[in-house]
This record gives structure tokens, C-alpha cells and sequence, in this order.
């Protein structure tokens, strides 16, 4: 499942990244902001419109992120804690 698609509150794993859709300024921002197949994530807020933006917790940060950038990221769920 992509990221923009992720229930809010559903614990996940990002298991992929399609990188080649991402500009690359936007590729390297998400990279510094933690994302990166493996990691842990949660969307805990969507924007009133369209759902954009979608603020996620990436490890111990939350970071808001464009849903044309959610898009590219596949999810895997995980059972809560």
C-alpha cells in the first residue's frame, strides 16, 4: 500500500521508495529527513483538502510531507504496539 493510503494512527514500515518519480532536490529531502526503506512509520494527520499534507512520525520525528511525495512511498502495516 502507498503512504498516502495508510490509515492514520496504522503503524508501518516503509518497504519501498520509487525514487525515479521524485525530483531529485525532493529525493534527497526525504533522505535527510529519515526516510528510507525499513523505517518505521505512521501517519498521524492529514490536511482538511485532498488530505494534503500528511504529517507521518519517521522514528522519533514528525515531519509533514506533500502528497505527490506520499505517493511514491510504499507501506507494509504492522501490528500495533
Amino acid at each position: 500500500m502507498r503512504l498516502d493510503e495508510l490509515p492514520l494512527r496504522q503503524p508501518a514500515q516503509i518497504s519501498a521508495i520509487d525514487w525515479s518519480v521524485l525530483r531529485p532536490r525532493e529525493g534527497q529531502r526525504l533522505r535527510e529527513l529519515g526516510f528510507d526503506e525499513g523505517v518505521a512509520i505512521e501517519a498521524i494527520h492529514s490536511g482538511p483538502i485532498g488530505r494534503d499534507p500528511i504529517a507521518c512520525r519517521v522514528g522519533r520525528m514528525t515531519v509533514a510531507i506533500r502528497r505527490d511525495h506520499a505517493i511514491a512511498i510504499t507501506v507494509t502495516t504492522l501490528e500495533p504496539a
